[in-house]
């Protein structure tokens, strides 16, 4: 793609500055290319490991979601796919992450995180060198919760983008976050939500994945390569996953085990 990814644009050192109209057509069209794959294709989809290095973007600036060597069918008259975790740290939905459960509701989330992310220039997954930085999700449900929400907005925008469209695109982020997946939006209740045709689900407040004590350091840098999946856990690693639930903890953390031990399995996309 002539652009690159996504992940280029926003974290790297891309000539490509992503204003705020730019940053918006992406992310609706991330959201439409998923609410496709979910329920416009005559076979349902779930991509399982939807991330800003992969959305490619071309000359336009149009989003296209690319490597579907994680993607799984999803047959109508099963409620969940039980499947061995295969995705990237940082984007992975707590239900499938701790139990298997795969859904659509899982790309919902991940699509979350990656709209927080286009809004705010932060990535979800990149180390910043301190034992205290916490997860993008978290760090934004704080700044929501003391009002302080337009201080999310990446400030390489220097104050030039549309507020509405802004404080609507992180309410989106957080309600696909959420980590009841029955509280999550569709794809296509979020790609309504973005052009507001309709409101933004209001819901619970919600601690996310890691808790508000959840420390971001903890984790590899999961996002560089197509190595970053994480597949094939086993038993004994999975075992080690140990709830540390306890005031605002709602889940427990991913063991190094987990990490180091995992493999990749990226079959050959035929698509």
């Amino acid at each position: 793609m002539e652009n690159n990814s996504l992940a280029l644009a926003l974290f790297g050192k891309s000539s490509t500055k992503l204003e705020w109209a730019m940053r918006q057509k992406i992310c609706v069209g991330i959201a439409r290319g998923l609410a496709f794959l979910h329920e416009g294709s005559v076979v349902r989809m779930v991509h399982r490991d939807i991330k800003t290095t992969n959305v490619l973007l071309d000359a336009d600036l149009n989003a296209k979601i690319s490597d579907f060597g994680l993607a799984r069918l999803h047959e109508e008259e099963h409620s969940h796919i039980s499947t061995k975790i295969a995705g990237t740290i940082g984007y992975m939905a707590p239900e499938y992450a701790l139990w298997g459960q795969l859904t659509e509701k899982a790309d919902v989330y991940s699509f979350g995180v990656v709209a927080m992310e286009i809004v705010s220039g932060k990535s979800n997954t990149k180390h910043k060198g301190s034992a205290d930085h916490v997860s993008l999700i978290n760090w934004a449900l704080m700044l929501q919760q003391t009002g302080d929400i337009m201080d999310i907005v990446d400030p390489v925008l220097e104050g030039d983008f549309n507020s509405k469209e802004a404080v609507t695109m992180i309410k989106v982020a957080l309600v696909c976050t959420h980590s009841s997946p029955s509280l999550r939006p569709t794809m296509s209740e979020a790609v309504q939500m973005l052009e507001g045709e309709i409101e933004v689900t209001q819901v619970m407040s919600d601690h996310g994945l890691y808790g508000h004590n959840w420390s971001i350091s903890k984790l590899r840098d999961a996002d560089t390569h197509a190595s970053s999946s994480t597949s094939g856990v086993t038993d004994q690693t999975a075992s080690t996953m140990k709830s540390s639930v306890s005031g605002s903890d709602l889940y427990p953390s991913y063991p190094e085990s987990v990490i180091l031990n995992s493999t990749v399995e990226l079959p050959p996309s035929s698509m």
